[in-house]
């Protein structure tokens, strides 16, 4: 055998290409790849691609720009199954920018993106061609491209697919192709509610929200709530709802129970299993009484929730209770008004209310019917609650005389109601003098007399809101209200005694009323209660120190005490110490001082005079002068009124104010009997002079003015008035054995001029009696009272 020789190898054709292997950087080389004959470039092209138009829309931009779009729209129905996997997935993604949906729908691709939902395509075909359709069917014309292609039929078969994704994307796109009439019969038709009802168990939220807006559409038609009812869909709806942890789907499932209320079987069925109780309801659309009503008090239960109400508000639900408010079912106006009442817990809708729902809340005030009068009161009470635009919206729409009407209502809870809306009305000034002119304070007579906390309570408020003008006070004074106000101070309910010890406070700004007060008790209860640590509040202690502040005469009588701020006016009078328990009864003392100067006649403006008459009217009448029928006046007294000319002249000017107040003080003394000495006190004979004067003026009152010889406490009333005059700032304080004094307050003078803060004024006791004009510094106060008395 010879030798083998190795054969050669046959060199390649020479029409062959030799295989080349191209790295690309450039979209645009990858592109023009698009058009290539070869299976593999192809591929590998689109697959690239894909990784492009995946990293952000403006790369989408780019390919459209490159012309990118037409030539994969061909490879959509390529032979070889990966390059149409792939060029179906660039569509996937790229579909969801604007401007390629409109190159794709003027390209006709519809029929060749549906071809790819054949039940013999991979599942990442499925995926990415549901994926494209339903970014296309945002759109009107695409939905109507995929209805004219049969594209409802194999996405309803997708959603039966084992794959989420697949799921996701084609209820999607089902859900947007319902926005069309005809688009809902067809699936009617396929039997889409069934396979769109098993998605609500998926685990996947997304799955289950789509669903369920898909299930809000399509229930508009009768059948296909026939058809959620025959397949238990109910039953689903209920467990989300009974499922706190699928509370974002909440609002959703609401609304197909909303739609499914108007079937009145699956009503009946929706109670029985509790899903009323969060409720969105489109049911202004509804002609049915019993669903509008139904559905509104879903919403009213729905509503008292936070939460609910923020998507309440959001879904705008405020314009269907306005629909419902003009309802002809009595029912249904109430329900409508209870739901207004619960939503205005959100700012946003009590807003809303204020040019729509307030008018109609106003005409259901006058409805034959109580229990509609009674919700609607209670709507305008939470609309007006913190909100002046719409109290002042009830006022413009002439809401306050139904609303007066309905304060004698045998209804407590429409009496308490109609008693809030008219307080929140008055506390806006330029509204509350209107009210009067409506006859609300005489209406009001009968919630004071009431039994029921709640309507006690609120009209004592509604008191406290009217009560701020004079007129007002004039007019409950006069009609018997401020008795049984006086008595609301005894309750045992604490909102009850809060707010009748507001209303007190308030009435008492003027001095007749607050002598009323006092006449009929008040101090004395506003006494007891504030002794007690559970039973006082702030307003019953305020309104103990209005009364006072008010009646000084009374306040110097039971506390012994005046303050610099309590300026003693024409018609003051001192009858000595009292206890509570004589308060609002005359009885016979031995002195009652009186300081009045003022002389009525001519030359007085009419207004001042009755600004006199005002004030002298506020003394009590004393036993044994005058007849029953005839009020006494205090005389008038001449030498006090010049006293006030007097150191208006000369002392006031002074602008020294220890100067002021030792010059005051001997002018004082002077006019009292002049400077004494504690050896000599049991010999002036000051008693004898007043049993004169007492005689003389056949009256146990006794004007300051013509007192000439004056023991403490004659001198301290004269001091205080005087200063009072000119501005001195002084107190006047009652001691034992009818002991009397004035302090003052002085700056130390050693410290004025210096920087920083300054100490506290030193309190002094001014000497009317052994040295006049000298004033002892306070520092304990009882031995140097001791000293000084």
């Amino acid at each position: 055998m010879g030798k083998k020789v190795k054969k050669e190898a046959e060199p390649p054709p020479k029409d062959v290409f030799d295989p080349l292997t191209i790295e690309s950087k450039k979209a645009a080389t990858v592109v023009l790849m698009l058009n290539s004959p070869e299976e593999e470039i192809l591929a590998k092209a689109c697959e690239a691609i894909y990784r492009f138009a995946l990293k952000g829309e403006e790369n989408k931009a780019t390919l459209l720009e490159l012309g990118a779009v037409e030539p994969l729209t061909k490879l959509l129905t390529h032979e070889d199954k990966i390059v149409r996997r792939n060029a179906t997935m660039i569509f996937g993604i790229l579909a969801s920018n604007n401007d390629v949906k409109k190159l794709l729908r003027e390209l006709d691709v519809m029929n060749s993106v549906i071809a790819q939902l054949a039940p013999e395509e991979e599942v990442v075909i499925h995926e990415f061609a549901s994926l494209c359709l339903a970014n296309m069917s945002a759109e009107y014309t695409s939905k109507v491209q995929i209805l004219e292609h049969g594209g409802l039929e194999p996405l309803v078969r997708l959603l039966a697919s084992p794959d989420p994704d697949v799921k996701k994307n084609s209820v999607e796109c089902i859900y947007n192709l319902t926005q069309d009439f005809q688009c809902r019969a067809a699936l009617q038709e396929l039997n889409a509610i069934p396979p769109i009802l098993d998605l609500l168990k998926s685990e996947y939220p997304v799955i289950q929200l789509l669903a369920l807006k898909t299930l809000g559409i399509i229930t508009n038609d009768k059948e296909a709530r026939t058809t959620l009812r025959d397949n238990q869909g109910v039953d689903h709806l209920i467990k989300i709802l009974e499922t706190k942890e699928l509370n974002d789907l909440h609002i959703e499932a609401l609304s197909v129970i909303a739609n499914c209320l108007e079937d009145m079987d699956t009503l009946v069925l929706i109670q029985q299993t509790g899903g009323l109780k969060k409720l969105l309801s489109f049911a202004e659309n509804s002609t049915i009484p019993d669903i509008q009503k139904n559905a509104a008090k879903a919403i009213t239960k729905a509503a008292y929730d936070p939460e609910n109400r923020k998507l309440f508000h959001e879904q705008e639900v405020e314009k269907c209770l306005v629909a419902l408010l003009g309802s002809e079912n009595d029912g249904t106006k109430i329900a409508a008004s209870q739901a207004i009442s619960a939503m205005c817990e959100n700012t946003g809708s009590k807003e809303f209310f204020n040019n729509q729902g307030i008018p109609q809340l106003i005409v259901l005030l006058k409805s034959d019917s109580e229990e509609v009068r009674e919700a609607a009161s209670l709507a305008l009470a939470n609309l007006t609650t913190c909100h002046p635009a719409n109290a002042k919206a009830v006022a413009e729409a002439d809401g306050v005389d139904p609303l007066v009407n309905i304060l004698s209502s045998r209804r407590d809870g429409a009496v308490a109601n109609a008693a809030t809306v008219l307080a929140n009305v008055a506390m806006q000034e330029p509204l509350r003098a209107g009210l009067q002119s409506h006859g609300v304070t005489s209406a009001l007579l009968g919630p004071l007399r009431s039994a029921n906390t709640v309507v006690q309570s609120k009209a004592a408020l509604t008191v406290a809101a009217t009560a701020c003008d004079v007129e007002a006070r004039t007019e409950l004074r006069n009609s018997g209200g401020l008795e049984p106000l006086v008595e609301l101070l005894r309750s045992k309910n604490d909102e009850v005694r809060r707010h009748a010890s507001w209303a007190v406070m308030v009435c008492a700004n003027d001095e007749l009323t607050a002598v009323e007060l006092c006449k009929l008790g008040a101090l004395d209860i506003l006494e007891e209660v504030n002794l007690s640590a559970s039973r006082k509040n702030k307003f019953s202690e305020a309104a103990y120190n209005k009364l006072l502040n008010n009646n000084l005469s009374l306040k110097y009588s039971l506390t012994g005490y005046l303050s610099s701020s309590n300026i003693i006016s024409d018609g003051f009078y001192d009858y000595g110490r009292i206890t509570q328990s004589t308060v609002g009864v005359v009885h016979f003392v031995t002195l009652i001082a009186t300081v009045y100067s003022q002389r009525k006649g001519r030359g007085k403006k009419e207004e001042e005079r009755v600004k006199e008459e005002e004030e002298v009217s506020t003394l009590p009448k004393l036993m044994g002068e005058g007849s029953p029928e005839k009020e006494w006046y205090p005389p008038f007294d001449p030498d006090f009124r010049v006293y006030v000319y007097e150191v208006t002249k000369s002392i006031f000017p002074i602008t020294n104010i220890k100067e002021q107040i030792e010059v005051l003080a001997r002018y004082v003394a002077e006019k009292m009997g002049g400077k004494m000495s504690k050896e000599k006190l049991h010999n002036f004979s000051w008693e004898l002079h007043i049993s004169e004067l007492k005689f003389q003026l056949k009256s146990n009152v006794v004007p300051i003015g013509q007192i000439k010889k004056g023991i403490f406490y004659h001198r301290a009333l004269l001091f205080k008035a005087l200063a009072d005059k000119i501005g001195i700032g002084c107190s006047l304080v009652r001691g034992e054995y009818g002991r009397a004094w004035n302090e003052v307050q002085l700056m130390n003078e050693s410290r004025k001029g210096l920087i920083g803060a300054l100490p506290p004024p030193e309190v002094y006791i001014v000497d009317l009696m052994f040295h006049p004009g000298g004033l002892m510094k306070l520092r304990s106060r009882e031995a140097d009272l001791y000293r000084y008395l």
